[in-house]
């Protein structure tokens, strides 16, 4: 145990020693999570627009004045002809263009089905669905009003019954997208942090030589690889705490479950991550092989198939087989469900369980090539 202690008591004095690892280890996952929880939203807040009227009537006029006021649309321009239309649209410029053909007004006053063009670049599929909901909820709105102005006019009343829905949505009641992905990224940048300098301390020491003087020593490869993991543990437990601290005072999403659950699910993540870069350092001769390796070898391909950015079940079903092995998957179930909808150890015991077998069994096997290599 002596050995053990030792040797954690050198990791941490050549953390001190070195400013660069210092910053890296605890400023870059502030920085990360504050800049990441603004970029990394799909929100669609603003939708450029442009208005081909060919009718300029004051209903034309009235039902462009909604999109405004509605705090979504931003109307760049009013082409004169449908050329201008599609060119700003080809440019990008645009996000989408609504074309009122004439007649309009005089359409809607004599109760006609008055039909509207809106054309929207596609090329982002996710915006243009969103800003194609905020279209048809606007023209059903303005139409509704129209029926209302019409029953006012005429003095009928209709017996039809009529469905008010009330909505409530749970977890997330200003459906944001950054409080759904800023937990996320704090699984993320966890990941990134302690597999990239697992990695990467082993190697530094292959380098510069001090490996092979380790193992002319009496040191056991147990002892090696205990002491080199328990610094990498406590490093990634205090930058959970300090990216949950950012994550509570700087965007106000606090944790609604059980805290102690999600320190222990971190412990049990850091298990697979940790092995991961214990893996890492047997197959890297380098720094920079190793930071390569780590990722576009690993943390990449874990980022597309973990569910972090694209939902899993719309992924085929052959790749929805390869994220069963993927332990940030896991991890990020546990974080969302225990800081959005306040879930506990129960809730959560089928992904806490394949969380703990997949890292031990990484850390086990990562722990036993590393043992070869030293031997």
């Amino acid at each position: 145990m002596r050995i053990i202690i030792n040797i954690i008591i050198k990791e941490f004095l050549q953390l001190k020693r070195d400013p660069k690892l210092f910053a890296i280890v605890f400023a870059a996952p502030v920085l990360q999570l504050i800049f990441l929880g603004y970029a990394a939203t799909m929100d669609v807040n603003t939708v450029t627009a442009v208005v081909y009227d060919l009718d300029k009537s004051s209903t034309s006029r009235n039902f462009v004045e909604n999109f405004i006021s509605s705090g979504y649309f931003e109307i760049i321009d009013y082409p004169d002809n449908y050329e201008d239309l599609t060119e700003s649209i080809d440019r990008g410029n645009a996000l989408i263009g609504l074309v009122i053909p004439r007649d309009f007004e005089k359409g809607i006053k004599r109760l006609h089905p008055v039909k509207l063009q809106a054309i929207f670049d596609g090329s982002d599929g996710n915006k243009a669905s969103i800003a194609s909901g905020y279209v048809q909820g606007l023209v059903s709105s303005f139409s509704k009003n129209i029926l209302l102005e019409q029953k006012d006019k005429s003095g009928l009343s209709f017996s039809a019954g009529s469905v008010i829905p009330e909505t409530r949505v749970w977890y997330n009641p200003d459906l944001k997208t950054r409080n759904f992905m800023v937990p996320s990224i704090m699984g993320l940048i966890l990941m990134v942090i302690t597999t990239v300098l697992m990695s990467m301390a082993v190697v530094k020491e292959r380098e510069i030589g001090t490996l092979e003087q380790i193992i002319v020593t009496p040191i056991k490869p147990f002892q090696l690889i205990i002491g080199k993991l328990i610094p990498f543990t406590i490093l990634g437990f205090i930058d959970v705490l300090l990216v949950t601290g950012i994550m509570v005072v700087w965007f106000g999403i606090g944790v609604r479950g059980d805290f102690v659950f999600l320190l222990f699910a971190s412990l049990v993540f850091v298990l697979s991550t940790l092995g991961l870069g214990l893996f890492i350092s047997t197959i890297s001769k380098t720094q920079q092989q190793a930071m390569l390796a780590a990722m576009f070898g690993l943390l990449m391909p874990m980022i597309y198939l973990s569910g972090f950015a694209f939902p899993i079940e719309n992924m085929p079903e052959s790749i929805q087989m390869i994220t069963h092995i993927i332990p940030l998957k896991y991890y990020l179930i546990i974080l969302r469900d225990v800081i959005l909808k306040g879930s506990g150890y129960a809730d959560l015991i089928p992904e806490i369980l394949l969380l703990f077998i997949l890292g031990g069994i990484i850390l086990m096997l990562s722990s036993l090539r590393f043992k070869k290599r030293l031997e």
